[in-house]
Parts: structure tokens; sequence; C-alpha cells
């Protein structure tokens, strides 16, 4: 955003966003792909330019796989 010059304060008069969508991109919450791609458009970039995978590490071991019944 910093590049193409958009404030958070843009965002929300424009309509890219409403409050509750900013408020979850600044706690790095969850985005829907709709809000995805109203902000891809209204910044005319890819996803690739907005987003980034990371791994997450947990503490919990992981689950055991899945016991067959055979139809029990």
């Amino acid at each position: 955003m910093a590049r193409k010059g958009v404030t958070q304060y843009r965002l929300l008069k424009d309509g890219a966003v409403d409050n509750k969508t900013l408020d979850s991109l600044k706690k790095d919450k969850n985005i829907t792909v709709l809000t995805l791609e109203r902000l891809c458009a209204y910044l005319d970039c890819t996803p690739n330019d907005v987003i980034r995978f990371t791994e997450r590490k947990t503490d919990a071991a992981p689950s055991p796989p899945p016991v067959e019944t055979d139809g029990l």
C-alpha cells in the first residue's frame, strides 16, 4: 500500500474494505478470497503482491491416522 500511496483511511473512504475487514488485516487475521480480490483490484496488483504463505508451528502432537472399522 505504501508503494501505491494508499492509506488505511483511503481504503475505508473509497469502500475498498469495511472497518471490520481493515481491523482483521491489522491483526493478521484471515481474510476471504473476495476481500483479497477487492484489494488487488483496488491496488492494481496480484495476490502474490499482497500475501505470503508462512508455515505455522503448533505445539500439539499430530493427530493419529483414522481407524478403519470394516463396516462395523
